[in-house]
């Protein structure tokens, strides 16, 4: 079920984006603002917020897309405690465990999720030459400033 709200995530975020848009548009005092072009105004606002979120996740698929003969290691991997910077941009350490019998590279998505449990932001992280039995870390970083509470899941994770 989760990976069905991540799929819902960014219509919602859109709609709570167009609602807040139209409620601020209509308290406008601009005479020019008939309640058709409010509409076209939330709706724009709307598609754009879908559009930033689809691409982060879209960006993080492609380098999955790459990864030729990858086993499935999401639980391999664990995420430490996410940190808001003051650039906005909000990090997490992200430690793979390579259990097999020789060198391994990884690739990790690492989902950034607001308060509410929807989906904030994307990315993928490479961490490489992961020796045979060991751990290696790697950070994280969000595509755009992120507010507020900030929680992070790891979304998949290959080994190659």
């Amino acid at each position: 079920m989760t990976g069905n709200r991540t799929h819902r995530a960014p219509i919602t975020i859109a709609t709570v984006a167009a609602l807040t848009a139209l409620t601020a548009l209509t308290g406008c005092s601009d005479d020019d603002d008939t309640p058709s072009s409010v509409a076209s105004k939330a709706a724009s606002i709307a598609s754009q917020a879908t559009e930033v979120f689809a691409s982060a996740t879209a960006e993080a698929g492609k380098k999955f897309d790459d990864v030729k003969n990858g086993v499935d290691v999401k639980d391999d991997v664990t995420l430490g405690t996410p940190r808001t910077g003051s650039d906005g941009r909000t990090t997490v350490e992200v430690t793979v465990k390579n259990t097999a019998d020789a060198q391994k590279s990884f690739l990790v998505q690492v989902n950034f999720k607001d308060g509410g449990g929807d989906l904030a932001d994307a990315v993928a992280v490479t961490v490489s030459d992961v020796p045979a039995g060991g751990s290696k870390k790697a950070t994280a970083r969000s595509n755009r400033d992120l507010s507020g509470t900030v929680k992070t899941e790891v979304a998949r994770a290959v080994r190659y």
